[in-house]
């Protein structure tokens, strides 16, 4: 999960097609280009996996533009047609096109109302040598894949680009793809994630169903069909609107969850699946509270014990945890302020700022805030209310994709307040992940219509799986258990490192992971890899070799 629709700002501008409204956010362009910049080594994996395979798996190469392949074998029976044109942000590039394909709201009834799902696709460059096509989802939940595959091109190396097509398209409800809208004043108006009492908590849970009537008065019936099945099938309908018989997947963060649900539902038109940050999905509500604080605990841990090893650290040589449960103290007292406005913060608020620096585990940064915060000083801090600015769009977007994937059940104030003492005591200094009380906060009253289940896949085609050893957001022991339910086929490798996403981390995750077909037939292959230097408080011994076990 990316924390650029909670606190980020991002920035837009619209075009215009005659079939549908394409919008190109550019604020996640540093997120976009770190999971870019690492593409290359996925794609090896994927490249080497198909060097045996069967040509006919290879599929149909599609023409460079006008009309794809009518779909013949997809969900339901459906048939989609592709009408390919420029695409409007990169209207000169004569490889790259985009395209909209009309699908059914609701897979259960695909002769109801349909809506455009947007995609692009550059083609293979040496059809001779053509494997298939790539998909990529980046997550979120609600970042754009089109954007994806439009910059794909200047980031990828020659041979994937020879070998593969490159797809990507913006899920239902998101981006260019009929996006969920909400009324921006009831937007502003949400109250308190962590509710003190009773009154509060009912405050909050009548909040949601009001915003939950608006959005979806606001947005149609699709607003009731954004969960990561729904997404699956559109994504087999894309398969069958290309002419492919499989397709190979680099999943990111929540994007995971789509590869995990596209597995299930079709296994035998997975070739490979490459999965980073994975989402365990078989979570249930006292586990995700729980996986969540003390993964977040280990990454505080990680970066105290940064701090003590670096003397370029603004708080080396002092007690850190004494000093983080000193602000936690101000602001149960009222007293800690953002000195740029001069509002108090709360416990939560100063949780999310120390949480947005351990995505890229920004030691610096973190150590930066934490003194001005102690000082009464301006920090740059990073809010997790909702909208700010472009954040709007993704925000509308998370809340029912998020809340239709999981079921959070919370019975009242009483029990609320009992999955935060189970975070607290995971978490003693941070108290818990700040992910899981904001989703959990936002989904009261929501009932999941893809709600939580132990993994089923019966496929015959690779699964990898990327975690890093501390990631704030997919923790480490979820990454573990969606492996186990994968099976023979599931292969887990670790950056025994902080952050989230691990491919980009460095060369020996880059390196090493391209081993790992090699050891396909494996019941359990697990590779560690080393974290960056300086990066991670533990781990400092550079760039070594991994090891199996």
């Amino acid at each position: 999960m990316d924390p650029t629709w909670t606190g980020r700002r991002q920035a837009g501008r619209m075009l215009t097609t005659k079939r549908t409204t394409f919008r190109h956010p550019r604020g996640v362009a540093r997120r976009r280009r770190r999971l870019l910049g690492s593409l290359s080594a996925v794609v090896a994996v994927l490249v080497a996996l198909s060097l045996n395979a069967p040509p006919s798996l290879a599929g149909t190469t599609p023409t460079a533009g006008g009309t794809g392949p009518v779909a013949t074998d997809t969900t339901g029976g459906w048939n989609g047609r592709i009408d390919w044109q420029a695409c409007p942000e990169q209207p000169d590039d004569p490889g790259t096109r985009c395209g909209a394909l009309r699908l059914p709201v609701d897979w259960a009834r695909p002769g109801g109302e349909t809506f455009p799902l947007a995609l692009a696709r550059r083609p293979a460059t040496d059809p001779a040598a053509r494997i298939g096509v790539l998909v990529f989802n980046p997550g979120g939940p609600g970042l754009s894949g089109v954007d994806v595959a439009l910059t794909a091109a200047s980031q990828l190396g020659p041979d994937v680009l020879r070998r593969f097509d490159i797809v990507g398209f913006d899920p239902r409800g998101t981006v260019r793809s009929a996006p969920v809208r909400c009324s921006s004043e009831l937007l502003g108006q949400h109250p308190s994630l962590t509710p003190a009492n009773a009154a509060e908590f009912e405050r909050l849970r009548t909040y949601n169903r009001q915003l939950r009537d608006d959005c979806r008065a606001h947005s149609g019936p699709l607003f009731d069909h954004l969960d990561s099945v729904s997404v699956a099938r559109d994504t087999d309908a894309i398969r069958a609107a290309l002419g492919e018989r499989q397709l190979s997947f680099y999943q990111w963060s929540y994007g995971t969850l789509i590869g995990q649900s596209y597995a299930e539902l079709f296994p035998d038109r997975v070739r490979a699946l490459v999965m980073d940050s994975v989402m365990d999905h078989s979570q249930g509500v006292r586990e995700y509270f729980r996986s969540g604080a003390a993964s977040n605990e280990a990454l505080f841990h990680e970066f105290v014990t940064w701090c003590e090893r670096n003397p370029g650290c603004a708080l080396h040589g002092r007690d850190v945890p004494a000093l983080y449960d000193q602000l936690m103290r101000r602001a149960d007292a009222g007293t800690l302020l953002d000195a740029a406005t001069g509002t108090p913060l709360t416990w939560f608020e100063l949780g999310f700022a120390t949480f947005v620096n351990f995505f890229d585990a920004t030691w610096a940064d973190l150590a930066n805030m934490l003194l001005a915060l102690e000082r009464g000083e301006p920090a740059s801090l990073a809010s997790p209310m909702v909208p700010v600015d472009g954040d709007k769009d993704l925000t509308e977007y998370a809340l029912p994709a998020f809340c239709q994937d999981w079921s959070l059940p919370v019975d009242g104030f009483a029990d609320w307040n009992r999955y935060l003492d189970l975070s607290r005591a995971a978490a003693p200094h941070l108290r818990a992940s700040p992910l899981a009380v904001r989703f959990g906060a936002i989904c009261l009253g929501w009932t999941a219509t893809n709600p939580q289940h132990q993994l089923r896949v019966r496929t015959s085609a690779p699964l990898l799986v990327l975690n890093g050893r501390y990631d704030p957001a997919t923790p480490y022991d979820g990454a573990q258990q969606v492996v186990r339910q994968l099976g023979s086929r599931g292969h887990l490798v670790t950056y025994e490192g902080s952050g989230h996403a691990s491919y980009p981390r460095t060369e020996c995750t880059r390196r090493q992971v391209g081993a790992v077909p090699h050891h396909q037939n494996h019941t359990a292959d697990r590779s560690e890899l080393p974290g960056r230097p300086g990066l991670t408080g533990r781990h400092r011994h550079g760039d070594a070799p991994a090891h199996g076990r």
